[in-house]
C-alpha cells in the first residue's frame, strides 16, 4: 500500500515550517533532506503522531486509504528508526525484538507466547542475529544494535517505515552494510519508507524521490 501526502504540512506557533505532498510508493524510499533546523524531523513525528505543541499539523497523509493523522499514534501502523538504537538495556537481543511482536495476529487471533517468540527470532534470522538472542545489547557494536532495532521495528508487522538519521552514528563501512540490510528489508516487504538523513550518500543509496525541503519553491512540491 502506497504511502499518499496530501497538502500535509507542519506548523510551529502557526508558522508554517515543512510540507509534503505525493506518493510513496510500496517498496521505494523517499529522502528527505535539508539543514537542520528546516523541519525535517518535525515531518517524521507528525506523520506518527508524536510532535509535541507548539508544532501543529495539517492536510492529510493516508495509507492503504487510512488518514493516518485522524487516528491514535498506536494504531498508524508505523515503524520508527532513529539515531540511537533505543535498545532495552534490562532485555536481551530476543527480549527487545520480542517486546514489539504484536500479542495478536492480522486475523484478530491471540498469540501464544512460543508463537511470538518464534516470529521474534525470525525477525533476528531476517538480519542475521540469530546466534546472538542471548546478548545483552550493550555487549553489541554499533552496527549489530542498529541491526537488532531494524528487527525490532520489522517485528511490529508496521505498514511503513519511518527512518530519522537512523545509520548517521555508525562508520562508513557499517552505515553502507546497515543502510543495504534496510533498505532490501523495507523492499522485501513492500513498505513504503520515508528517511530523513542529511547525508547524500544515503539518498543515493535509497535509489528512491530525493526532496530538500530547504529548497521547496512556495507552491507545493510533487513528490512523484
Amino acid at each position: 500500500m502506497s504511502l499518499v501526502f496530501d497538502a500535509y504540512r507542519v506548523h510551529l506557533g502557526g508558522r508554517p515550517l515543512a510540507r509534503l505532498d505525493g506518493t510513496v510508493a510500496p517498496g521505494t524510499v523517499l529522502s528527505v533532506m535539508g539543514p537542520s533546523g528546516a523541519g525535517k524531523s518535525s515531518l517524521l513525528l507528525g506523520i506518527a503522531g508524536l510532535l509535541p505543541p507548539p508544532f501543529t499539523v495539517s492536510g492529510r497523509v493516508t495509507l492503504g486509504g487510512r488518514d493516518l493523522l485522524a487516528l491514535p499514534t498506536r494504531e498508524r501502523g508505523l515503524g520508527l528508526m532513529f539515531q540511537d538504537a533505543l535498545l532495552f538495556p534490562h532485555l536481551s537481543v530476543l527480549g527487545n525484538v520480542l517486546f514489539a511482536v504484536p500479542r495478536r495476529g492480522p486475523d484478530g487471533a491471540r498469540r501464544s507466547r512460543r508463537a511470538r517468540r518464534d516470529l521474534a527470532l525470525a525477525a533476528l534470522r531476517r538480519v542475521a542475529l540469530a546466534d546472538l538472542a542471548r546478548r545483552d545489547p550493550e555487549t553489541l557494536s554499533g552496527g549489530q544494535k542498529s541491526r537488532v532495532a531494524l528487527a525490532r521495528t520489522l517485528a511490529g508487522e508496521p505498514r511503513a517505515l519511518l527512518l530519522d538519521e537512523p545509520f548517521s552514528a555508525l562508520d562508513q563501512t557499517l552505515r553502507a552494510a546497515t543502510r543495504d540490510i534496510v533498505f532490501d528489508l523495507a523492499r522485501q516487504d513492500g513498505l513504503p519508507v520515508v528517511m530523513v538523513s542529511h547525508d547524500p550518500a544515503d539518498a543515493r543509496a535509497a535509489k528512491g524521490p530525493i526532496i530538500d525541503i530547504a529548497a521547496l519553491p512556495s507552491a507545493p512540491e510533487r513528490l512523484i
